[in-house]
């Protein structure tokens, strides 16, 4: 594992626990599948990109569907280990998906992982003259943990949370103040 702490690993991680699923269904090898909007094409460039320096001896693979979206993907069996979840192990709601330890170590790495969260499953937006960021999820331990890693930056988020129809309860962690600063340093980019 010691090897995968960089960088492009916590990038890669923070798109995967965002948007992405783990799947074993030929029982050989884990496939990583993420979903992303066709409306960013530079952020499914940079998944790519991101795959194949992670894996440089595997496959990745595109998937445009008929909806707005494309699947990126690629198979390999250190995937799990990786991402600290596992592919039979059921959602990642059921698995407490949440930030791998060695991730809170360097800011660099907090940064990129943080990018790859807000990339794929956060959100910026405007209200009145205000910029926002906000990344949402259904798991408490990832919410703390989005926290954590965003006050580790020296900035401060709020989390609000709302119970939904299926019964489970939705964690929102929002970027209200210096937001645009945020946004420089993190290096997000919703393109």
């Amino acid at each position: 594992m010691i090897k995968y702490k960089n960088s492009n690993t916590a990038y890669v991680i923070g798109v995967a626990i965002g948007d992405g699923n783990l799947s074993n269904s030929n029982g050989r090898a884990v496939r990583l599948r993420i979903t992303c909007d066709n409306k960013y094409p530079n952020i499914q460039t940079r998944i790519i990109t991101s795959l194949k320096i992670l894996l440089p001896n595997n496959k990745t693979s595109i998937y445009k569907r008929e909806r707005n979206c494309t699947d990126i993907y690629c198979h390999s069996n250190k995937l799990e280990n990786i991402l600290g979840w596992k592919a039979l192990g059921g959602s990642k709601y059921k698995q407490k998906v949440r930030i791998p330890t060695w991730i809170f170590e360097k800011k660099i790495w907090i940064k990129n992982c943080l990018r790859g969260l807000i990339e794929t499953d956060g959100s910026i937006y405007k209200d009145r003259a205000y910029t926002y960021i906000n990344f949402t999820t259904i798991i408490r331990v990832l919410a703390e943990d989005v926290q954590l890693l965003i006050s580790k930056l020296g900035f401060t988020s709020t989390l609000q949370s709302s119970m939904q129809i299926s019964g489970k309860r939705k964690y929102v962690i929002r970027v209200c103040k210096n937001s645009l600063n945020f946004i420089k340093e993190v290096g997000i980019n919703k393109s």
